[in-house]
């Protein structure tokens, strides 16, 4: 199901540390010619904890005024928006993310924290959970490497190839496409992943694209291979193309790799041959 052609980024702003989702999910808006959509949700908790409520309130506002600079600094022509919402940020996401072209948040300093990310925490519900894409932004800035992007042979890993292509041929790119192929799995097709980097070359002739089948643990070898990328991509569930929790290839690089990642899931918006 393709989303709307009408259908934004959109971004969830929490805090000021959120700041930096804003600038890579204008680059994708303004890559994919979509409009982008700022969601803060205003804590009354807080607000009503404060000596005045005004005061929270127009922090929130500034907050937003500040993210939207960001943005038309990127892309000066690009259509944004932004609403301060009432109630919890993710319910929210969740629910806009079913007519969303994708959702932006930031990993919470998840890629560095080691083995402490608790399943409940905002990044890995949204992108277990969202109708749509999930870009995960790092709190460092990404190398200007590759577009990476993980290929297993499914078709969920085709559509997640698809939009590989999309990133890395707005970003002027090239293309990293790698398989990893277990140790122990018999019956390996060296002509897989050419073939399907091939099916969806054909779109994007401009974007230079290199080849990589390896040997050994997927979420492993995806991680390291994207120390030196500016964004991976990976399918939600290789197995799995509908709705479901995260795999472990994709829980592997949402919680360990250092580079932005997009987890293609619901509605991708792009055509699957």
């Amino acid at each position: 199901m393709a989303a709307p052609t009408d259908a934004a980024v959109l971004v969830g702003l929490g805090t000021e540390r959120n700041l930096p989702v804003v600038r890579l999910a204008a680059q994708e808006a303004a890559a994919h010619g979509r409009s982008l959509c700022l969601l803060h949700a205003f804590n009354w908790t807080a607000a009503l904890e404060a000596p005045s409520v005004a005061g929270p309130r127009a922090d929130a506002e500034e907050l937003m005024s500040r993210a939207a600079e960001i943005a038309n600094e990127v892309a000066p022509a690009l259509p944004v928006g932004g609403e301060i919402i009432e109630g919890a940020l993710v319910e929210t996401l969740l629910r806009r993310s079913e007519t969303a072209f994708l959702l932006a948040v930031g990993d919470g300093g998840m890629a560095t924290c080691g083995e402490c990310v608790p399943a409940d925490a905002p990044a890995v519900q949204l992108a277990a959970r969202a109708g749509c894409p999930v870009l995960v932004v790092r709190r460092e800035p990404p190398p200007q490497g590759p577009v990476l992007v993980g290929v297993d042979g499914s078709v969920s890993s085709q559509a997640a190839l698809e939009w590989a292509f999309e990133c890395a041929a707005g970003r002027e790119s090239r293309l990293l496409a790698v398989r990893v192929v277990e140790p122990e799995e018999d019956g390996e097709d060296p002509g897989l992943l050419a073939d399907m980097v091939e099916r969806s070359a054909q779109r994007f002739p401009s974007v230079a694209t290199e080849c990589h089948t390896i040997r050994g643990d997927p979420g492993t070898v995806l991680v390291e291979q994207s120390r030196s990328a500016q964004v991976a991509l990976v399918a939600a569930r290789g197995d799995e193309p509908g709705r479901g929790m995260l795999g472990a290839v994709s829980q592997a690089l949402l919680y360990h790799s250092p580079a932005p990642l997009i987890v293609v899931r619901g509605l991708t918006g792009i055509p699957v041959d």
